[in-house]
């Protein structure tokens, strides 16, 4: 008799009787694994019924989402287009050069000048990737220190010392850091520190930045200390696209992104690199080239990574081909009119935003004058399905009790709301915060006293109830309403 061979479990044994109907090895998730489907769509009823305002995530496309879910998981495609490891890629090198050709088309810029990489699996290796490439072990670096604004993979070390990304633990890092008094950066104390330690790379860009960045400055900078300078736009790449920020192009060596946030593609990153003759300058030789291309290239794979992940990069090229239709230009727009919106409406109720405004897809709301705490607001807002995040504020000790929440507009505005949806959303926050120093006021203010306040308690449900019902009138990308199993 035929046995089941047990290195092939998707296959069934010949038989002399006749096969049922239809295919055998490739039921639906429903059916072989009902546990995970009821997670996934208790996930959709979690989106759908919420109000998302976390700044670095967004809703993408069903066509984005076809990408994901195609045999292109199947392949293995290690190295460059045309110089695999593997055989068999030929239709996965037409996809990645698709890909790479939009990348540069989408961010408006010429072939001749600049490369991209799209084989990072996301934002922090692309960093990695790029710092491995341009850099050796223990050169210097600088980047916006974390409670200003900037992110874990600049270079971020706590007061004491202790090294939390591998940026700082293979590089040597020393942080800028924005005004105390205004929250913007401080270019002078920037260049000035740059002036004593010389990095060799400098990186400009954050996560919680509602301002533009002064990119002819930062080259400047870069050029008076002999360093390179390198643009994380992961959470403006949207913007950049859509023309509606500040070019970092312009003036960058390097410029790297995730493409999951405005830009509102997979989860996914780039390397985006000059090439090319450089500009003529002072004692370097006449005709110098970039020569970023292959070092990144080779730092991606074999240096970081292993075979790219080829449903993330179709999925990408479908995502930056709708980021160059009119449609996303006005979506851009939406969201940073969405933006001013709850900002202005947030101000008119007397709280404190940094900077006293916004530029671009997010707000940083300082709640430290409210005497409350990012996680505290965070905690409850959950509670109430508004999503948005605990935040470190210039000034905090704790990225774990920060003294403030960030919160972006690109996600809802995905779903269609536009400015007067954002100021009932404002009206929203303001009273969970509201609820929240009442809880504070009756229980104290430690943590564990708060929580207590938290059960069974009306006015979180009322608001809850408020938002759900609120939140479900909108529509939902990426999948259809009608097809989910938890609709209520």
């Amino acid at each position: 008799m035929p046995t089941l061979n047990p290195l092939t479990p998707f296959s069934t044994p010949r038989s002399s009787a006749p096969s049922p109907p239809g295919p055998r090895s490739s039921p639906p998730l429903a059916e072989v694994d009902p546990e995970v489907y009821d997670l996934i769509e208790r996930e959709k009823r979690r989106q759908r019924a919420g109000i998302e305002l976390i700044a670095s995530e967004n809703f993408t496309s069903l066509a984005v989402m076809e990408a994901l879910g195609s045999p292109l998981t199947n392949k293995y495609s290690e190295g460059m287009p045309g110089a695999r490891y593997y055989g068999g890629n030929e239709v996965i090198d037409e996809i990645e050069e698709l890909c790479r050709t939009r990348a540069l088309a989408a961010f408006h810029l010429d072939p001749a000048r600049w490369g991209v990489n799209v084989q990072p699996y996301s934002g922090s290796p692309a960093n990695f990737a790029a710092y491995t490439g341009l850099l050796q072990p223990n050169d210097r670096i600088m980047g916006l220190d974390l409670p200003s604004g900037g992110h874990l993979t600049h270079g971020y070390y706590t007061a004491s010392g202790k090294k939390i990304s591998a940026t700082s633990i293979y590089f040597q890092s020393l942080p800028y850091k924005v005004s105390s008094d205004t929250g913007y950066v401080d270019y002078d104390k920037l260049e000035e520190k740059a002036m004593d330690f010389r990095p060799k790379l400098i990186i400009c860009g954050g996560s919680a930045c509602p301002r533009e960045w002064d990119y002819a400055r930062f080259r400047a900078i870069a050029d008076k200390c002999g360093a390179m300078l390198l643009c994380d736009m992961a959470h403006i790449s949207g913007l950049v696209a859509a023309q509606e920020a500040l070019d970092p192009f312009e003036f960058s060596d390097v410029v790297t992104t995730t493409t999951h946030k405005s830009l509102r593609g997979p989860r996914s990153g780039m390397i985006f690199y000059r090439k090319g003759p450089k500009p003529p300058k002072k004692g370097q030789p006449e005709g110098a080239l970039y020569d970023y291309e292959d070092k990144i290239n080779f730092a991606v794979f074999p240096s970081l990574q292993g075979g790219p992940h080829n449903h993330q990069i179709a999925a990408l090229a479908v995502a930056l081909k709708q980021a160059m239709s009119p449609g996303f230009k006005a979506y851009i727009q939406q969201v940073k009119a969405n933006t001013v919106s709850l900002g202005n409406h947030l101000m008119s109720k007397g709280y404190k935003l940094v900077t006293d405004g916004t530029e671009n897809h997010l707000v940083l709301w300082d709640l430290r004058p409210l005497g409350l705490t990012g996680n505290k607001v965070e905690m409850l807002c959950d509670l109430c399905n508004i999503t948005l995040n605990k935040n470190a504020v210039f000034g905090d000790s704790s990225a774990l009790s920060p003294g403030g929440v960030r919160i972006g507009t690109p996600a809802m505005t995905s779903r269609g709301l536009v400015e007067k949806d954002f100021v009932q959303i404002a009206e929203y926050l303001h009273r969970a915060v509201t609820i929240c120093l009442s809880i504070q006021a009756e229980h104290g203010k430690i943590l564990k006293d708060f929580k207590k306040g938290l059960v069974q308690n009306k006015d979180i449900e009322n608001l809850r109830a408020e938002v759900e019902k609120f939140a479900t009138s909108f529509d939902m990308p990426g999948f259809r309403v009608s097809d989910m199993k938890y609709t209520d």
